[in-house]
Parts: C-alpha cells; structure tokens; sequence
C-alpha cells in the first residue's frame, strides 16, 4: 500500500487511539484536530501526529476519520465540504449510523468526495486522549455502512487502510442494519448495567461480588452526555429492546412470585439455549 496522508478529527479515546495506532502500524502521515490546544501538544510531543489538521491541509487528506458525536460529525463535514480533497475519503466513527449517513450520503455527492458510514467496535470505559493507546484496535473489527451504490474499489481500499491499522476484520452493512443490531450489542447493555448499580445492595456488596458483577457493571462507568445522544439517535431500536427485556424480566419475576419452579427453571433453560445458539 502507498503511504497516505491521515486526517483525523478528534484526538479523544478513539481518535488517539487511531491516530497511534496508525504511527505504529503504518507508515502514513497523521495530521489531526482537536478542540483542546493541550491535547494537540501532547499528540505533537508524543509524536503521535504528525502536525496539527486544518482547514488548508485539510485538501492533502487522502482518508478522514471522524470519531466525534452524531451531531458534530454532521457539523463538521457540513461546514468543511468544500475543503476535502477531490475523492477522499472520509468515514465517521460515530456509534450510530442512520443519522449521520442520511446527511453526509448527499454532501459527499455534491462535493466530490466519498463518505462512508464507520465503526469501530472497541473501547473502554474511561475517555480522553489520556486513556488511548496504541493497541486499543488490534484485531477488533470495524463496521463500514456505505451508501448502497457505493463504488467496490472504494470500498476494498477502505477496507485495506482499516486493516493496515491494526484491526482484525472488516464488516459492510447498511445504516439501517447496524442501528438495528446496535441497539441490541452494544447500547441495551449499557442501559442495563447503568440501571443495575442503582440497586441500595450496590453500595454493600464489598467482599460479595466477584466475576459477575464486573462483568455486569463495567459499562455503568459511562459518558452520559455522549450516550444521551446515541440512545435519542436510535430510539426507536433501543426502545423495542428495552420494552422486549422488561416483557422477559417480568416472567421470571411472576414464577418466583408463584412459587412456580417448573416454569422457573424452564426460563433458565431457554436462556441457556439461546446463548449456546447466538454462540
């Protein structure tokens, strides 16, 4: 692959780790963005970019990365749609797609430049350039929602830059598709660690709580500014999942209520069931 010129706007969590990542597995140059001064001179002393981004070198940008909320993704290609390179291409990071891709689908046409719809599927619980790391994508896999006629060379040269980063896998799908299975992975999940911990046992359990509980509450540490916007975003997705694991909740909170073992223990065993068949 021919070393390419890097723009990526935000140098939080993700953008840092892309841009690390990018310094440490390729030879491309990384110019990047970010709203705090302080971060750009750290990225520069860690030389984990090149240089600052701007709207002039904006231009020299094969590819774009924008890991930034919905709405600021929106904002920023709206408002720099005529300083993209002719055919770059610039791909969002945002955590929901429909969005984002309804919008940038139309500006990227009338600008003569290829959007694509874009996330990648690792994180933690913490934020902030701070938190990211050069390993944050090894092996993860990232998920391309391009419009429906998107050019296939566009696509596979995507997929090859994506790769060249450190990721394991690259998947393609459609706006509607993920916003769908995202409801369901990813944000249904932080829904129900976040209310979980608001149990009165949460602040007694110190010396009781082991695997489980990590595992349960880990997503509860969350960016609530962010996932507001990601939830509202999607919530016609979200609202059938929460709704449909209410409905299943109350079955074995009803069984217990009647001492209904049979009906108890078969719950259990569909739970069980469907895990080892979603495995």
């Amino acid at each position: 692959m021919e070393n390419l010129t890097i723009g990526i706007v935000g140098l939080g969590l993700i953008g840092g780790s892309l841009a690390k990542a990018t310094k440490k597995n390729t030879e491309h140059k990384v110019y990047a963005y970010d709203i705090s001064e302080d971060t750009l001179s750290r990225a520069l002393k860690e030389k984990a970019i090149d240089k600052e981004l701007t709207e002039t070198n904006l231009k020299e940008c094969d590819y774009v990365f924008i890991p930034l909320y919905p709405e600021a993704v929106k904002e920023y290609i709206t408002k720099n749609a005529g300083n993209f390179k002719e055919n770059a291409v610039v791909i969002d990071c945002a955590g929901v797609k429909r969005c984002v891709c309804d919008d940038c689908f139309d500006i990227a046409e009338k600008n003569n430049f290829s959007f694509i719809g874009g996330h990648p599927m690792a994180g933690t619980q913490f934020s902030g350039f701070e938190n990211s790391k050069d390993t944050m994508f090894h092996n993860a896999p990232f998920v391309l929602t391009p419009k429906e006629n998107e050019d296939i060379l566009t696509l596979a040269n995507a997929r090859e830059v994506i790769i060249s980063i450190g990721f394991g896998r690259v998947s393609v799908m459609s706006a509607e598709r993920h916003d769908k299975l995202i409801a369901f992975t990813s944000q249904l999940a932080h829904i129900v660690s976040n209310a979980y911990v608001k149990s009165p046992s949460s602040t007694q359990r110190k010396g009781i709580s082991a695997g489980s509980y990590k595992d349960l509450t880990r997503v509860a540490y969350l960016n609530e500014t962010m996932w507001t916007e990601l939830f509202l975003e999607n919530k016609d997705n979200l609202i059938f999942e929460v709704d449909n694991l209410i409905a299943e909740l109350k079955k074995y909170s009803d069984a217990m209520k009647n001492d209904d073992a049979d009906t108890l223990k078969q719950l259990l065993r569909d739970g069980r069931e469907a895990k080892e068949r979603a495995d």
